[in-house]
């Protein structure tokens, strides 16, 4: 044997030579009737009999079976140690709750069975080419998670266990399209901040920070290693991840005060717990989650969305999910609708003004004392139904005298001496406070379909005294992420420039999500005010003057895709009104008007340098043209199956006359 197969397979030893080859087989039979025999399918018969190979008891098949589905990544020894790191620390418990529910629903009669769909890191692949498959991720894993719920012909129910950015939106379009199940989303929950040090999105800068002389090398390696302070749950912050917790409470898709819970600990395995209890009710009651995600219910957690100031990444799930449930999918006009009439009330990571992390949002209330505030302001419809069984007003009503609600709150005073009513304002102290509401959809001639910034995040010493938001600066163009923030590094970004990132769209990078630069832009000093515009997308953890979503984008287009440095643009965001307009206004020496600006942009032609990334992968490819296809940024990013098909035909259609018309051609030659 040579050296490298020796080392490579190593040297056996007898025992590895004693294969057994044959077995006896579980103990008992399986509970079947003569009805079964004749009428059942045999996957249902077989599927008894792997039950029992895997272990099962026969005696116990005849509970309910209800599907655990999680996000679960790594391999987590019993002690907690990781034999293989997950993705991320959002994941990486996630097989605790799981296991917590299975062991409930065993308890109560039923049969758990369980199946992973892992999902990746945001902060993992932020400026990497790993970047490129975030989004399109969430449309994949959701048709898995559908599949791997019809794989179960005999599930009476599913539980949903995920958090994190892509892992629980695909979970809830994942149960949005099923309908006719009853189903329970289990949120992993959040991780703590340290002690002493900084939270996990303002730790994504060191880098730059330690480019520009911000900090040492032994700062940053010290406050990059306790960033994360516990090992599981999703960021400390308001980002997507924690938002999406919110918005799948505030859908009803939960148990109650189930969003934002601190992973690990014992409240957080109890609402696994209370997750399968009410699934297992679900299935006795026959209530559906086709009967709890209603226009009502997706109403309710954009108001909620408002409420709590949450990232902006909700603005392409939440259409998603309204999608998946065959509901009205709700366009800009709804969002800045809901944006006007609802206060924000949190003031948490990263918007403030006070940055609590979310485990003081989860003890303060969480979700239910934000609806409970937003239900005596008349702006949440209470009929609609939970995985309790109840209405949402039901829920409330128990939640404002409940003991869990008193202990939580006094609990957070006495803990961390923080008053919950500081965290979770009441609406008449929130705009004294300096809470002002969450997004903006600004217009414009460089952005005819719309774009959004969080306009509550942007930093008020740059707002002038009547609430507005104005820049007019020149524009610094870059037609790749890199480029733009190795720009910002070597210092070529100063206070009074625009910067303009184009071509990052879905077709350009797959939308890929642009935090390197606007953590950069928040954290670094500048001697006046630096904007930046792309048709890209952002971290939830974002904030200052940051407009994303830039619509049509620059690839299929877009007037952004034109512009070049040195134009002059104009953005002026209103805080109060939530509205705001981007414009190119001319590229001479002086600004012109938005007029004069659109006839020079309609005059050229795409940037020279811009292209969709060589390394863009052709599953991404296929994932932006589908998504195109199915109405784009401002549907959601979904797949439209009728819409798809529909351009498919029409595109058959078209190819078969070119031929016919081209074989006419050589006929009469």
């Amino acid at each position: 044997m040579s050296s490298v197969l020796e080392k490579i397979l190593g040297r056996p030893d007898d025992d590895d030579y004693r294969i057994d080859t044959h077995a006896p087989g579980p103990d008992g039979s399986l509970p079947l009737t003569p009805e079964m025999l004749r009428e059942s399918p045999s996957g249902d018969l077989f599927g008894w009999s792997q039950n029992v190979g895997m272990g099962w008891d026969p005696a116990r098949l005849l509970g309910p079976q209800v599907l655990i589905l999680g996000t679960q990544g790594g391999i987590r020894d019993e002690d907690g140690r990781p034999v293989a790191l997950g993705y991320h620390t959002g994941h990486w418990e996630v097989g605790l709750l799981m296991r917590e529910a299975a062991e409930e629903v065993a308890g109560l009669g039923g049969v758990p069975f369980a199946g992973y769909v892992s999902d990746p890191c945001d902060g993992r692949s932020q400026g990497t080419t790993g970047m490129f498959d975030s989004l399109p991720y969430r449309n994949d894993a959701a048709i898995v998670i559908r599949r791997l719920i019809r794989s179960l012909p005999t599930r009476r129910a599913v539980l949903g266990v995920a958090t994190c950015d892509k892992g629980l939106p695909a979970m809830m379009l994942g149960l949005a399209g099923t309908r006719n199940l009853p189903s329970v989303i289990v949120p992993g929950g959040v991780t703590l901040p340290p002690t002493r040090g900084e939270d996990a999105g303002k730790i994504q800068t060191i880098g730059v920070r330690f480019a520009r002389g911000e900090l040492s090398l032994e700062e940053a390696a010290d406050l990059g290693c306790r960033a994360c302070a516990t090992p599981g749950g999703g960021c400390q912050f308001l980002g997507t991840a924690a938002t999406a917790q919110v918005v799948a409470e505030a859908l009803g898709l939960t148990v109650p005060h189930a969003a934002l819970a601190p992973s690990g600990q014992r409240v957080w395995a109890q609402m696994a717990r209370q997750s399968a209890r009410a699934a297992l009710h679900m299935a006795e009651s026959g209530l559906t989650t086709g009967r709890i995600l209603t226009d009502a219910s997706i109403r309710n957690a954009m108001v909620v969305h408002a409420a709590f100031g949450g990232s902006t990444n909700l603005l392409l799930h939440v259409p998603a999910i309204a999608h998946a449930a065959g509901l009205r999918v709700p366009d800009v006009t709804d969002w800045t609708a809901v944006n006007r009439s609802v206060p924000r009330l949190v003031s948490a990571l990263p918007n403030g003004p006070v940055p609590h992390p979310t485990v003081r949002v989860f003890l303060a209330g969480g979700v239910p004392e934000v609806m409970l505030h937003l239900r005596r302001l008349g702006l949440l419809d209470e009929t609609v139904l939970t995985v309790t069984g109840e209405t949402l007003g039901a829920v409330l009503d128990w939640w404002e005298s409940s003991e869990r609600r008193h202990r939580m709150r006094q609990h957070l005073l006495e803990r961390d001496g923080v008053d919950p009513d500081t965290v979770i304002y009441p609406p008449e102290k929130a705009s004294a406070a300096g809470l002002t509401s969450t997004v903006t959809f600004p217009v414009g001639n460089i952005a005819p379909e719309g774009s959004v910034v969080k306009s509550a995040a942007i930093d008020p010493a740059l707002v002038d005294e009547d609430g507005v938001y104005r820049h007019v600066g020149r524009a610094k163009v870059f037609t790749s992420e890199r480029a733009a923030i190795r720009a910002i590094k070597e210092g070529r970004i100063v206070g009074g420039d625009i910067l303009v990132l184009i071509g990052c769209g879905p077709s350009g990078t797959g939308m890929e999500e642009t935090y390197q630069l606007t953590s950069a832009l928040k954290h670094l000093p500048f001697d006046g005010k630096v904007s930046l515009l792309t048709d890209a997308r952002f971290s939830g953890v974002s904030t200052g003057a940051c407009i994303g979503h830039i619509g049509p984008e620059a690839l299929a287009g877009g007037p952004l895709g034109k512009v070049r440095d040195g134009d002059w643009i104009d953005i002026r965001i209103d805080l109060n009104r939530l509205e705001g307009r981007i414009d190119m206004v001319g590229d001479g020496e002086a600004p012109a008007t938005p007029a004069e600006g659109a006839e020079v942009l309609a005059r050229r032609g795409p940037h020279p340098d811009m292209a969709s990334h060589s390394l863009l992968p052709d599953d991404t490819r296929l994932w932006a043209a589908l998504q195109a296809a199915s109405g784009g940024t401002w549907r959601g990013c979904v797949y439209d199956v009728d819409r798809i098909i529909e351009v498919l035909e029409a595109g058959a259609k078209a190819l078969a006359a070119a031929r016919e018309a081209g074989g006419a051609v050589e006929d009469r030659r």
